[in-house]
């Protein structure tokens, strides 16, 4: 790093990678980020992404780190790589930001845990969800206690992949690749925030099963779960969660917390139904919208400042044990429906 300017690399060019490179090429361009390499084994993703970035391309994650020295890599591969690729960075002191899940599976996360505490480097991992500007105004709320105690919650993903979906990439809907279904690849998003609101979960009963998809799939397009989470009051709440692949469309994600005071929904939007009849709504000012939009607008305040941490040394808050308390609500609703050896 030369004064507050990160040498900054990608490795895994598929679909996620082209929104961090969108957030590295707005922060070149602002003077902070210098894109250094690309790295993905397909020479045709690998050359695209080589050419926008303006960067370097190379086909090994080792050679890479050898020949431009980053100072972050952004880890955008399948789930399986996630573990492995960010520990390599980690052993050399680079920061990573990696996309969600943490890991394909629990004892990946675990080891991952590991690594990033005996690094010089921060981890960050990307719930981008928690930079929505209605969900931050959600979290001050709840926070700032004019609601009173939070009594419990309930989410829901309700979307629509099909098999043409899981063709596209091999990787998909295979346990040894992938390491579930709905809930690790669509639904981890939404479980990040009932936790982030409600607090982090002290017991799971759920199950997973394949409804739509039996064939084309090994792992579940559908989960059902009930949660008890521990709140920053101490006290014990449960909140509901349902997650499909198997609607017709991708509906609006919806999370609704209940309190004290009031009932509070977030979807695209905040509404905020207070118990005398008061009405309030907030309105969100950034919409993602396209092919993509389910991945939300806020990948590149995520990235922004988590480069800000890097340059201060600082640890991130969305750091591997947040990532993995999600992972482990997931792996127990697995183990669960589908035994240990899946």
């Amino acid at each position: 790093m030369t004064a507050d300017r990160l040498r900054v690399a990608v490795v895994g060019c598929g679909d996620i990678a082209a929104i961090h490179l969108d957030a590295i090429l707005d922060a070149a361009a602002a003077g902070g980020v210098e894109p250094v390499g690309v790295c993905d084994v397909d020479e045709a993703r690998r050359a695209d992404a080589a050419a926008r970035a303006g960067a370097a391309g190379f086909a090994d994650l080792t050679a890479m780190l050898d020949a431009v020295a980053p100072d972050v890599v952004h880890v955008c591969t399948p789930h399986h790589h996630h573990a492995d690729l960010a520990t390599q960075c980690l052993a050399r002191d680079v920061s990573v930001l990696l996309e969600k899940p943490l890991a394909h599976t629990q004892a990946d996360g675990e080891q991952l845990v590991r690594a990033a505490a005996d690094s010089g480097g921060v981890l960050g991992v990307c719930f981008q969800n928690r930079y929505n500007d209605t969900a931050r105004t959600l979290r001050e709320l709840l926070d700032g206690g004019g609601l009173g105690r939070v009594l419990g919650g309930r989410a829901s993903v309700t979307w629509f992949r099909d098999a043409a979906y899981y063709a596209r990439r091999d990787w998909r809907g295979r346990w040894a690749t992938a390491g579930g279904g709905v809930l690790m690849n669509q639904a981890i998003h939404t479980l990040d925030l009932l936790q982030w609101y409600l607090g982090p979960v002290t017991d799971v009963r759920g199950t997973a099963a394949t409804l739509a998809l039996a064939g084309a799939i090994e792992v579940e397009d559908t989960a059902a779960l009930r949660l008890e989470h521990r709140t920053a009051a101490g006290d014990t709440v449960t909140s509901v969660f349902h997650a499909t692949n198997g609607h017709v469309e991708n509906a609006p994600v919806t999370v609704e917390i209940l309190t004290e005071h009031a009932r509070v929904r977030l979807d695209t939007d905040l509404t905020v139904t207070h118990d005398d009849g008061r009405v309030e709504i907030f309105r969100s000012a950034t919409v993602a919208s396209g092919e993509k939009a389910y991945w939300g607008a806020s990948h590149g305040l995520l990235i922004d400042d988590f480069y800000r941490h890097v340059r201060a040394g600082k640890h991130f808050w969305i750091d591997a044990p947040a990532a993995l308390e999600t992972l482990h609500v997931i792996q127990s609703v697995y183990d669960r429906s589908f035994g240990p050896d899946r």
